[in-house]
């Protein structure tokens, strides 16, 4: 089964779509730009759910949920968020169909025309900071702190399952504060809870930084992110966190009343992360055999696969499996054992590599008469006999060593692909290379356009907590004096 996947080096697009689809991640569907994603691929993202939605709680947030449809006046009244995302809306404009009058099959029916036509969310600051209105009069209504969990529309014309559908699941944080300072520091606080949960659950680092004015989020006054490095040395943008200033706030009329008895606007913030999360676990960690998953998130951490010839080594080794899977459940551990007698064990064990199972247990006739188990790792593909005595406490070191290892690995690559380039001609050489260039710009959007233009290379970040170089130098491309070094690279 592995064979059937392709590899990086042969053709790393390629590669990728096969993970997605031959590991049971997720699907294309119907309709066009959209995914299915698979039970497999679900239980990942429900990980990736739970302990996200565990640390918005832990930092005083609560869900709610607000409307999938927005009416499209709503999206006018914030003039850089409606010129952001008013290509990539989907209108609805009737609400009832009717039997086709012409020949067989639904049309729209002319009468059920909408008196006002509604966006399908593409994101809900515009609706949420309506209802807003309704919930905010007084200093004691603030702060709020609401996030929700949902899917969005974007229309995208070139999509990718899990990096970019027209369809996809996410979390929008939304907050509401009655000064700037205090949603400065929101905003700053949940950039890096998404920093903690890349690099401890997801296992995977990141720079933390601001974007680049031309790179802001429509309607943002900064905006913050977390920026990774994938295998092929493209970046993506992992997670970002907005500070919207007041401009939603007077868009729609929300203030509040200060202690001091005056009327004054509400400050805000949005954040989110998506199932774009998913797409950066994959090219991040995987490798030619599949799937390489952190113990955090795999669904399954330790897959047990029996060995034999008779059913009577069958029935014993799958009683002593048995005995073994609920002392790992007792330590916390997710188990499987696959005892499907229609495959052999070459083909389970081709399997769960490519699903990215941390930990493989094998168990045959001579294991079980000198009491051991065969262990695989997933992430080095090493292979050691250890006893069955104290199992538990052997594999919950392990999988903690595995989730160590596969961050330090990916520590490295991004570390040793960050390279400092000070001319123009070098700029253009290294960035067909990949990897982040870090460089001097001048600030402007100007030159930062150019280069776009010229390299299709953006400002990632401005870096903030980590590969932070602030130092006197010349732009690269303009030649201007330059304060301190930005991450350029080429992205998805």
């Amino acid at each position: 089964m592995a064979k059937e996947v392709t590899k990086r080096s042969e053709n790393y697009s390629q590669w990728y779509n096969d993970l997605v689809v031959k590991a049971d991640l997720a699907e294309a569907s119907a309709v066009r730009g959209c995914m299915v994603i698979k039970p497999y691929g679900y239980a990942i993202w429900e990980k990736m759910h739970e302990v996200l939605d565990r640390m918005f709680k832990e930092t005083g947030h609560q869900n709610a949920y607000f409307p999938l449809f927005i009416p499209k006046s709503f999206l006018s009244r914030e003039a850089e968020h409606v010129e952001g995302f008013a290509k990539e809306c989907a209108v609805v404009t009737h609400h009832r169909l009717m039997t086709n009058p012409d020949g067989p099959g639904v049309v729209v029916d002319p009468s059920a025309k909408l008196e006002e036509e509604l966006v399908v969310r593409p994101t809900s600051e515009t609706i949420i900071w309506n209802t807003y209105k309704n919930w905010i009069t007084s200093w004691r209504d603030l702060p709020i702190l609401c996030n929700q969990w949902a899917n969005v529309v974007r229309w995208e014309m070139r999509t990718r399952l899990f990096l970019r559908t027209a369809e996809f699941l996410w979390q929008e944080g939304h907050t509401a504060h009655a000064t700037r300072q205090e949603a400065e520091a929101e905003a700053m606080k949940m950039v890096n809870v998404y920093a903690d949960f890349a690099r401890n659950t997801m296992a995977m680092p990141v720079v933390v930084g601001h974007k680049s004015p031309n790179e802001r989020f429509a309607g943002a006054i900064d905006t913050l992110c977390i920026e990774a490095l994938m295998q092929d040395g493209k970046a993506l943008q992992a997670g970002t966190s907005h500070f919207l200033g007041q401009n939603f706030a007077k868009a729609f009329d929300v203030q509040y009343t200060n202690k001091e008895g005056k009327q004054e606007y509400v400050w805000a913030t949005s954040w989110g992360v998506s199932t774009r999360l998913m797409g950066a676990l994959i090219m991040a960690h995987g490798d030619d055999n599949g799937l390489v998953l952190p113990p955090a998130l795999a669904p399954i951490q330790v897959v047990m696969v029996p060995i034999y010839k008779s059913d009577e080594e069958r029935t014993a080794i799958l009683d002593r499996m048995d005995q073994l899977k609920k002392e790992l459940e007792s330590h916390g551990h997710t188990v499987k054992i696959d005892d499907r007698d229609t495959l052999r064990p070459g083909f389970k064990f081709a399997e769960w590599e490519l699903k990215g199972v941390p930990v493989r247990i094998a168990i045959g006739p001579r294991d079980l008469q000198n009491g051991t188990v065969e262990l695989a790792r997933r992430d080095t593909l090493e292979k050691s006999s250890v006893s069955q005595d104290g199992l538990g406490r052997h594999i919950e070191e392990l999988l903690a060593e595995i989730q160590k290892n596969i961050y330090a690995k990916a520590l490295k690559f991004r570390d040793d692909n960050i390279v400092k380039v000070d001319t123009w001609d070098e700029f253009r050489t290294r960035i067909e290379d990949g990897g982040f260039l870090f460089c001097h710009w001048d600030g402007t959007t100007e030159t930062e356009e150019k280069i776009k233009e010229e390299t299709k290379a953006t400002i990632r970040c401005i870096p903030i907590d980590s590969a932070v170089c602030e130092e006197e130098g010349k732009c690269i491309y303009s030649g201007k004096p330059s304060h301190r070094r930005v991450l350029f690279a080429r992205s998805y």
